[in-house]
């Protein structure tokens, strides 16, 4: 659905984005991670035919953003980080308005925006002014106005900003309910666990460049190494530290616990259940430690050489 080959973008001397590689299927949530300027945003921007690249090129639900853009304009439904919103307008009017300009008829028009304002919670606010709803509200009306043509690419900057918890909860499930085998979404979010939850593939960008790509499970392999484990005891230690067995990594240890990293947890965490049974240690639990994205994008915009890339499958 997305495909693009050393894509770039220079505005006068400042190279916005270097050389993007990407490729996202049918059926993926791809999540774009960085710090604001990081070219974010240039390389949505570029995806929906906004902007033409300074250099390399890109296809959009297999159009060519430069040379078939009108064809990638109406494949794309796109959440910008500014809604443009039309605030004297009724939600109704707005939508029906919209889906004027997409060439809707008059019956599919009113079943479609019926629809979604069901969806995201706004069909009793159907009829009121776009200026009187909150920052929330409107934040799902834009998205609902992406969503209008029922195109195959999503493409989202910050779809839960300014969001309550419960609403923000309704458009991701949402999100999980749009994602299917004709439709790809891409995510730009500085909301770690909304992407780590919701993306099949993260690409952090810094510079303009890809500096990490993968799937959430194989950059937290990759950058943080070897999964760890922790076992909560019923007694506490006393400061010693039990025997463990030699295929064991000891890391660290408190009161009441120990960690350890093992290459083979299936053969390794029931042999640890024994050897410390065989101790008088009784174990209340044993699991992995809990591993973040958030861990795993602070390494690499603090240690990754924006020149050489991890790619990871």
């Amino acid at each position: 659905m997305i495909l693009t080959e050393n894509l770039g973008k220079r505005f006068g001397d400042f190279q916005a984005v270097d050389d993007i590689n990407l490729r996202v299927d049918a059926g993926e949530v791809l999540a774009l991670l960085g710090p604001n300027g990081a070219g974010k945003t240039t390389t949505v921007r570029m995806l929906t035919s906004l902007l033409v690249p300074s250099n390399g090129w890109a296809r959009v639900a297999d159009f060519d953003t430069v040379q078939q853009a009108s064809q990638v304009r109406a494949s794309v439904g796109v959440l910008t980080e500014n809604h443009g919103l039309y605030n004297r307008m009724p939600a109704l009017e707005y939508l029906d308005f919209f889906g004027q300009i997409y060439g809707q008829s008059t019956a599919v028009r009113k079943q479609r925006l019926h629809q979604l304002l069901e969806v995201f919670g706004l069909i009793e606010h159907l009829r009121q002014p776009i200026g009187e709803y909150s920052k929330g509200m409107r934040q799902k009306l834009a998205l609902a106005r992406a969503l209008l043509h029922n195109p195959p690419v999503l493409l989202l900057d910050e779809p839960t900003s300014a969001m309550d918890p419960e609403s923000a909860r309704l458009v991701r499930d949402a999100i999980r309910t749009l994602r299917s085998e004709e439709r790809t979404i891409v995510i730009c979010t500085h909301n770690l666990v909304e992407a780590e939850e919701l993306a099949d593939q993260i690409a952090i960008i810094r510079q303009g460049k890809i500096i990490a790509l993968g799937s959430p499970q194989a950059l937290k392999a990759r950058m943080l190494g070897t999964e760890e484990y922790e076992v909560r005891l019923a007694t506490h230690l006393n400061g010693r530290q039990p025997a463990l067995p030699a295929e064991v990594d000891f890391t660290s240890s408190g009161p009441d616990w120990i960690r350890y990293r093992t290459q083979d947890p299936t053969q390794t965490n029931p042999l640890i259940l024994q050897t410390l049974a065989a101790q008088g240690l009784l174990v209340v639990t044993l699991q992995a430690v809990p591993r973040s994205l958030e861990q795993v994008y602070l390494q690499a915009i603090n240690s990754v050489n924006p020149g050489q890339a991890l790619h990871v499958e």
